[in-house]
């Protein structure tokens, strides 16, 4: 089989960094991959994902144990605030007639069910351990770790995040991560028997419940937030209740009741990259939120970062020299995440200004139906 990179190095133990271990080894590839967090922890509440996302599922081998441990419907229903429906965007079958064209799980169950694909696939995993030099040539790259080793690569792919060390060390001019003036609120609640499927309301803010599992849901809450300031802990149970607050629907004022101190409530301000190509220099290429990170309007983030591993392990296997794998890869994936990147910040400007619902509902429709196309 051809390979151009045979002996591989992945840092950074997110979803990214774990399906491009995956796909790696599937062709034959000897991989490490190393994660600086010695418990190889995932934060958060829930996860919405497209049907892209459960396409890649299924290459990947995890699309039945999501099904069994999160929750996929079609569809997406939008309300006014008083609970009036309004539409039902679409959401296309795209991984197959039999899979919904949608879902949510638990991000630390995501990440488990990765984890162990990753560590069924073959990867040596080495965690609490990350680089400290990358010294590429013309033939590979000689890499010195945290742990005091030292190993020679044919390819390194950084996959750390938006806060990548590897691109600060390699694109010390890249762009920085910029705050988009929006937060996002999560938390984990009891599934009402009602939520079926995607659910939001139309305000202000805009809070939105999606089921994670047969008995979980997840409630997601957008607001605008001119400035990215930090935000007192214990004042979560109060700040969210707060936003839901105006929302006279009656599923939305139950939520609002249910939310307490055990519903694992996540604040995080909503900031966005996308690095202009190249995403790669010599043997060593990023993927995922290392170059481009997305606000969460298009439930897309993870899908893309997730597919980069995907075209670049194809890529990899279906050309003999690294530059041309890796020119290969940039060109698929380029102006897909541009797509997402660029369509979510519009998105969240038309929230801020509550702007134009046409222009909304367009962006939305076009980016899925483009979503759905194959990568």
């Amino acid at each position: 089989m051809t390979l151009a990179a045979r002996r591989i190095l992945i840092i950074g133990g997110g979803f990214s960094g774990m399906s491009a271990a995956i796909e790696c080894t599937k062709r034959g590839a000897q991989v490490d991959l190393v994660e600086i967090d010695p418990g190889w922890r995932n934060y958060g509440a829930g996860i919405s994902l497209g049907g892209a996302t459960l396409r890649a599922f299924r290459q990947l081998g995890i699309l039945e144990a999501f099904l069994r441990e999160g929750n996929a419907a079609d569809g997406v229903t939008t309300f006014l605030a008083d609970g009036t429906p309004l539409a039902t965007l679409p959401t296309p079958r795209v991984a197959g007639p039999d899979v919904p064209g949608s879902g949510a799980i638990l991000r630390p169950v995501l990440a488990r069910l990765l984890a162990e694909a990753t560590r069924a696939s073959g990867t040596n995993v080495r965690l609490g351990c990350t680089f400290t030099q990358i010294e590429p040539d013309a033939e590979g790259v000689d890499v010195s770790f945290t742990d005091g080793g030292r190993r020679r690569y044919d390819l390194v792919i950084g996959a750390d995040g938006l806060y990548s060390k590897v691109r600060g060390t390699l694109f010390p001019d890249a762009p920085e991560p910029r705050y988009s003036g929006q937060a996002v609120w999560r938390a984990v609640l009891p599934r009402p028997p009602e939520v079926q499927g995607a659910m939001m309301w139309m305000g202000r803010v805009k809070p939105g419940v999606n089921p994670v599992s047969r008995d979980s849901m997840y409630l997601f809450v957008t607001e605008h937030r001119p400035n990215n300031e930090h935000v007192d802990p214990a004042s979560f149970v109060e700040q969210l209740r707060a936003l839901l607050a105006p929302f006279s629907a009656p599923l939305v004022q139950r939520i609002r009741e249910q939310i307490g101190a055990d519903s694992q409530i996540v604040f995080r301000p909503l900031e966005g990259l996308l690095m202009p190509r190249p995403w790669s220099t010599g043997r060593v290429v990023l993927i995922g939120d290392t170059v481009h990170a997305t606000t969460p309007h298009l439930a897309s983030g993870a899908c893309i970062g997730i597919e980069d591993a995907i075209v670049l392990a194809e890529e990899i296997g279906r050309h003999a020299g690294i530059v041309a794998a890796l020119a290969a890869f940039e060109a698929r994936r380029w102006e897909r995440c541009r797509m997402v990147v660029e369509n979510s910040a519009r998105l969240g400007e038309i929230e801020i200004a509550n702007g134009d619902k046409d222009e909304h509902g367009r962006i939305m429709r076009e980016s899925l139906m483009a979503l759905a196309q194959p990568i």
